[in-house]
């Protein structure tokens, strides 16, 4: 590869790293697997490798991931720095380490233990005492002091029975499957989002201002190291275990002690054949030098310590038999097949089910009820098909094709077009209609707390709610409700129908996104309610008037004149008017220091959140919109800002940090 080339793909893998290092580390909301992240992290370190004049201090090879942020308390000064480990991903990178030690060090003694999938936290005793919990953070100066969250963690001790005068552990916080299950489930009973998988649920519980809900969900943790101790002499990690345990803090389980690389190897192959049955996720092995006094020696780099190592093992799969291939009907029509198999584990959960989008998916597979599959997981997390075995077919399978009819209702299906999607042509579908209300009740819409999937699809069977509107009817029917124990009893009936009753006075954007308009998320909706003022004037609105608003374009407002554009839909309108719900936007901020203008916000704030820094925005009469484009007057950038600041700079966006944007609230 030529230099020129070589810099261009590093520039590309440094940005691409930083976004998913944020996403992980700092909103822990992962978009790839380990794997893949890993992979492009060996990819740009090999590019570096090649070309050394090409390293920079800032480079994610460089430096260990994650920001420090105020969210859950005061930021605290590392004691000891919490660095990343050094990721290998094949036998012969675990023999070279281990023939590395065997070099540098007289006969080493090696440890290799589970590497748990959750997030860091140091905790300090004095005198035997927990005087101070602190997260990673930027895992060099700074973590976020949690020491409220850490007391209600089950396993975090308040006192040591053998205390010693400074003693600071390093542990992985981490949420057990059955009770990630459980906060799950009383997620959705509650009408709130699922987290996407145990290691996001533990790092926002940790981060919970309050510590009520941190008890609630239930927490564990494991400690992994004693990274200093003073009043106690200890030679080894493992007396360092021992220590722990007799002081009743839970160490992490089943970890070996080896002298060779084939014993080592042994023991990583042992805990990869265990990951199925445990009852929490981990996402490789550590590989560490047991004594104390070679770690010294050893030292480490500016990211990671040179005695110890992390293999990561390759993505989960698993072969399993389709059992049938099963149909849904969201709320815009669209027919969705998914794969039924006989249950796998993966990843730590069982998984049975997987997507299988649309027919052309199907046909490309040329997957088949019978049929054996290889199954995975997306970024650790959603099941998908790999491949099927056809070599495993057996006889007498047909090819699967999606149906005429809709399996809800039985009317006509029709294939979108210029895409692969099959909807239901009738409006009056219940599994539409389901798909609508459920939509319309939800976070990102008119927000009614409590009101449950389960509760919407009883409703909609026992015809409560044919469409929207009839949510706010349903005040009329409280006895009934009350007799039939549909949503619970009395409490829970009139707790229901008062955040109902509260939910008329949302704001008018709010109202417009949960009619779930295709191509009017809630940036759309505020613009557009911002220009129109209120639901009639955007009701009359022709498709120039409508693509005079910001962002909106031919399609989306194609997409608007048409909903209104149905006499049922307008009548809903009406309807909803007429119970009271909230029709007009409320007051613009006009005149403000930044009215016209429109903003993105990327990155991690130093103090701010982008909700907060948002809602500032908006108070003064700007916009902030989800991407960077030729319209975007300023990027809002704080750490890890990716591709979005990359954008900017290309487009000439003016960029300031959060310190600039204060004061320029400050002139306001």
């Amino acid at each position: 590869m030529e230099k020129h080339q070589a810099e261009e793909r590093v520039q590309k893998l440094r940005e691409s790293l930083e976004y998913h290092s944020n996403r992980y580390y700092n909103m822990d909301s992962p978009e790839i697997s380990d794997f893949e992240y890993d992979t492009m992290m060996r990819e740009l370190k090999g590019l570096e490798q090649e070309f050394p004049e090409l390293v920079t201090a800032g480079s994610p090879t460089q430096k260990v991931g994650g920001t420090a942020k105020r969210e859950a308390g005061v930021l605290v000064r590392h004691n000891v720095p919490m660095l990343s480990l050094q990721d290998v991903f094949s036998k012969e990178e675990v023999e070279s380490f281990v023939e590395e030690m065997q070099e540098q060090l007289d006969n080493p003694e090696f440890v290799v233990e589970y590497k748990i999938d959750g997030l860091s936290m140091a905790l300090r005793y004095e005198e035997g005492t927990l005087k101070t919990a602190v997260t990673r953070g930027d895992g060099v100066n700074f973590g976020e002091d949690v020491t409220a969250n850490a007391r209600v963690i089950p396993d975090v001790k308040a006192k040591l029975r053998e205390p010693v005068e400074y003693l600071e552990v390093r542990g992985e916080v981490y949420m057990k499957n059955e009770d990630f299950a459980r906060v799950n489930e009383m997620q959705e009973i509650r009408g709130k989002k699922a987290f996407a998988n145990p290691r996001n649920c533990a790092a926002g519980t940790l981060r919970q201002l309050d510590s009520k809900i941190t008890k609630e969900r239930g927490l564990s943790m494991f400690v992994f190291n004693i990274q200093q101790i003073r009043g106690m002499e200890l030679e080894t990690h493992t007396q360092g275990y021992e220590y722990l345990k007799r002081n009743k803090v839970p160490v992490i389980d089943g970890y070996r002690v080896c002298r060779t690389k084939e014993d080592v190897w042994e023991a990583i192959c042992s805990i990869g054949e265990s990951r199925g049955s445990l009852g929490y996720d981990i996402d490789g092995a550590v590989v560490k030098i047991n004594s104390l006094a070679d770690r010294e020696k050893l030292g480490a780099t500016s990211k990671v310590p040179r005695w110890a190592v992390a293999y990561k093992y390759p993505p989960e799969e698993k072969e399993t038999t389709v059992l049938d291939i099963e149909l849904s009907v969201g709320r815009t029509g669209r027919i969705t097949p998914t794969a039924i198999f006989e249950p796998v584990r993966l990843c730590g959960t069982s998984v049975s089910r997987a997507t299988l989008h649309n027919q052309d998916f199907i046909d490309e597979l040329d997957i088949r009820i019978g049929d054996r599959i290889l199954v995975y997981k997306s970024g650790e997390i959603i099941p998908k098909v790999r491949k099927v075995l056809k070599e495993k077919r057996p006889e007498g399978t047909a090819p699967y094709f999606l149906p005429h009819i809709c399996p809800v209702c039985g009317s006509k299906t029709q294939r979108e077009k210029d895409t692969a999607d099959l909807r239901c042509t009738s409006p009056n579908c219940p599994a539409q209609r389901e798909r609508r209300i459920i939509n319309f009740v939800g976070r990102d819409a008119m927000d009614i707390k409590g009101f449950g999937t389960v509760y919407v699809e009883e409703l909609v069977r026992l015809g409560y709610l044919k469409d929207v509107a009839d949510i706010y009817a349903l005040k009329d029917y409280r006895e009934e409700l009350i007799a039939q124990g549909i949503i619970g009893k009395e409490k829970n009936t009139d707790k229901l129908l008062d955040a109902i009753e509260k939910s008329k006075g949302n704001e008018a954007f709010q109202l417009l996104t949960g009619f779930g308009i295709p191509n009017v998320g809630k940036a759309a909706a505020k613009a557009i309610m911002r220009q129109f003022g209120d639901m009639e004037s955007l009701i009359q609105a022709d498709a120039e008037a409508l693509q005079s608003v910001n962002d909106i374009g031919e399609v989306s407002a194609k997409c608007i004149l048409d909903f209104f554009g149905k006499e049922e839909n307008r009548q809903m309108v009406g309807r909803l008017r007429s119970y009271g719900v909230n029709m007009q936007a409320g007051e613009q901020a006009s005149g403000g220091r930044l009215e016209g203008m429109a903003f993105v916000i990327t990155g991690t704030l130093p103090t701010l959140g982008r909700k907060e820094a948002a809602e500032m925005i908006e108070q003064q009469g700007g916009k902030v919109t989800g991407s960077v484009s030729k319209k975007t007057s300023i990027l809002l950038a704080g750490e890890n800002a990716g591709s979005k600041l990359a954008k900017a700079q290309e487009l000439g966006v003016k960029v300031i940090g959060e310190e600039e944007f204060l004061a320029l609230l400050q002139e306001a």
